[in-house]
């Protein structure tokens, strides 16, 4: 199973062949990790020693915060990850010094390499960015550049001794023939599918029936923690209507906005673009010629007829199907030619063509504004509005912390606190987890602040609705209810559904083996054991592993139609909840061997890829086993423990 060192130094092979013969030997206790775990010989600090090397809770601190940030572990979920983090680390400390013990040495080539390789976006177009964005991109994971490189030396090291450790993963020409059978055998059945609805009728429940499975279920039957709340909202609209500026008011932010409210220099205009891209000197000169006519026929017409040439000659498909017409051209909009002709030209007047990068334009000018200040009376329901707005925003933050404060002080009298305050106040009483409440409906912000809400204590403000906030609401709780098991009358419906379902899956079950047991009586003759009960035998198409069996699903799920023999009988199978699967081998047709040589390397390389993952994961146990014997890996137990109890916390 070891055969793995066949190029390699010969002292790097015994040294490794010794090692893995401790490791054949140490396999046998893998599973029972053999940690010293006596705390008294560490730190306050250190979680666990490899050789002369220590792992500290700061170093277990930054992954847990690195895992934290990009939100990967719920923070409630820490304490059980905790512990695997810590023993990946040991692991990872344990196959460095292992490869360091055995000769395997990182150049400064292999650690560029791997940097390169880590931070590619410090190598745009082949260059270093330099040391001070290296810095940089290595704060933002909390990392100096000597703590990371130690890391990158570490891995380049694990993986050098793993390739070598990998390197005799053999994999033979039966075994990649019998993967390739595997995947490729077919089968044919005949099933029968028996389901819970056609037996529901069979199915009898009386109150004597409902009642014993209550009492022996009836755990599972809780009424979730309610509360009684006073719901204060603070509303946005209401207060902004409180906000009356005087027309001083206005008029001085109106003289401190004026360039908010300059109107630049602008035209309404139509044009008729003839294009000449892609055309050479005489299709251009064409197009000139044509242009100047239509310039003729739209001044004789004195443009009467602009919009009618448009849709007719005009290829501009930005402005074509609105009768040529750009609203609102200011400067700086269009191209250069363009505008310059659009500004200098008098309303209604038709231009010469005017030549751009796309062709010849004819315009005509249908309304020219020049730059002014908008009076302060077109502007002052404007100003009005954006003056609520403004002020409104400190008034809600201002009114939210008194409301906060008066229900922090009164807390069992929030609709007086809400009276006195001139703001909104709604009452839930029975309010469970996922209950809509009154103002605030379905707010998940809002159901986890009140979800751990003791009576007399307050929330903080919460935006309503979360997204498009208009509304901020606080709530107090004026009486809990404690979570308990369910009397009878509360849940009797739900009694009633789990008891018929667990009648039917029972029932399904007895069905299914009478059928067994009677196609098997009568040497394997399922149509006809079928048949005396009622059922419906269908037959399936040939499959492999990976395809499906109509009505059935993936013929996977059936791995005994592979294994057996024709004529077998196999089952019951559970495909679903509610359903039993008895079926027969009728037919297997082997694999057509005729396209395995176009598999086989795929076939050949999964395989050593699944034995590789094996032989590494025994590889890493048989490192950490013997390292542990020799005491050169010590865990301190008391250690961790107190670092999981301030994440517990």
């Amino acid at each position: 199973m070891f055969d793995l060192f066949r190029s390699r130094d010969k002292i790097v092979r015994i040294m490794l062949g010794g090692l893995l013969l401790v490791v054949a030997l140490s396999m046998l206790t893998y599973l029972v990790p053999s940690y010293n775990m006596g705390g008294s010989g560490g730190s306050d600090q250190v979680v666990a020693e490899i050789g002369k090397e220590a792992i500290t809770v700061p170093d277990v601190q930054q992954v847990v915060q690195m895992n934290l940030k990009g939100r990967q572990i719920p923070a409630e979920l820490m304490p059980h990850y905790v512990p695997q983090y810590i023993d990946a680390m040991v692991t990872e400390h344990a196959l460095a010094f292992e490869a360091t013990r055995l000769g395997f040495k990182i150049s400064n080539e292999d650690l560029a390499a791997g940097i390169r390789q880590t931070i590619p976006q410090l190598f745009q177009d082949g260059k270093f960015a330099g040391k001070d964005a290296y810095a940089q991109v290595l704060a933002q994971q909390n990392m100096t550049i000597p703590q990371f490189e130690e890391d990158i030396g570490r891995q380049l090291l694990i993986t050098k001794m793993r390739d070598v450790a990998l390197e005799g993963a053999v994999v033979t020409p039966q075994e990649i023939e019998q993967e390739y059978k595997r995947r490729n055998d077919k089968v044919k059945i005949a099933y029968v599918k028996i389901t819970g609805d056609k037996l529901r009728s069979e199915v009898q429940v009386t109150p004597e029936d409902l009642r014993k499975y209550y009492e022996a279920t009836k755990l599972t039957y809780q009424v979730p923690e309610k509360r009684d709340l006073g719901i204060v909202i603070v509303d946005q609209a209401k207060l902004e209507q409180t906000i009356q500026p005087t027309d001083a008011d206005l008029l001085r932010v109106y003289n401190e906005n004026k360039d908010s409210y300059r109107m630049p220099e602008r035209v309404n205009v139509r044009h008729i673009l003839l294009k000449t891209t892609d055309k050479d000197p005489k299709q251009e000169a064409a197009v000139k010629a044509k242009a100047d006519d239509l310039v003729k026929q739209l001044r004789a017409a004195k443009g009467a007829n602009f919009a009618e040439m448009v849709k007719k000659y005009s290829e501009d498909p930005g402005s074509a199907a609105k009768g040529g017409e750009y609203d609102g051209v200011v400067r700086g909009q269009m191209v250069a030619e363009f505008e310059k002709a659009a500004f200098s030209l008098k309303v209604n007047e038709i231009s010469d063509p005017v030549k751009t990068t796309y062709g010849y334009h004819i315009l005509q000018v249908l309304a020219h504004e020049q730059a002014q200040l908008k009076p302060f009376n077109d502007v002052k329901a404007q100003l009005a509005a954006e003056y609520r707005k403004q002020g409104v925003n400190d008034l809600m933050q201002q009114l939210s912390d008194k409301v906060q404060a008066a229900l922090t002080k009164d807390p069992l009298h929030p609709e007086k606190v809400a009276a006195d305050l001139g703001v909104q106040y709604a009452k839930a009483d029975n309010a469970g987890p996922g209950d809509p409440l009154p103002e605030v409906g379905v707010n998940k912000d809002f159901e986890d602040a009140i979800s751990s809400l003791k009576k007399g204590e307050v929330t903080q403000p919460i935006p309503v609705p979360p997204d498009k906030p208009t509304k901020m609401a606080m709530a107090v709780c004026t009486g809990d209810i404690p979570a308990h098991p369910a009397g009878f009358e509360e849940v009797q419906s739900k009694v009633r559904d789990a008891l018929i379902k667990d009648k039917l899956n029972k029932l399904v079950d007895q069905k299914a083996t009478q059928l067994v047991e009677k196609a098997r009586a009568n040497g394997g003759d399922l149509a006809a054991a079928a048949k005396a009960m009622g059922l419906e035998v269908k037959t399936s198409d040939a499959v492999d592993r990976a395809g499906a069996i109509e009505g059935l699903g993936s013929a996977g799920m059936l791995p005994d139609a592979f294994s057996k023999p024709v004529g077998s009988i196999i089952g019951p199978n559970g495909f679903s909840v509610d359903s039993r699967i008895v079926a027969k081998v009728v037919e297997k047709i082997p694999a057509d061997l005729s396209a395995l040589a176009s598999q086989r390397a795929a076939i050949r390389d999964q395989i050593k890829g699944e034995k590789g993952r094996v032989r590494n994961y025994l590889f890493e146990q048989g490192v950490r086993d013997e390292l542990t014997k020799e005491g050169k890996i010590k865990v301190h137990q008391d250690v961790i423990d107190r670092l999981l109890a301030t994440y517990h916390g």
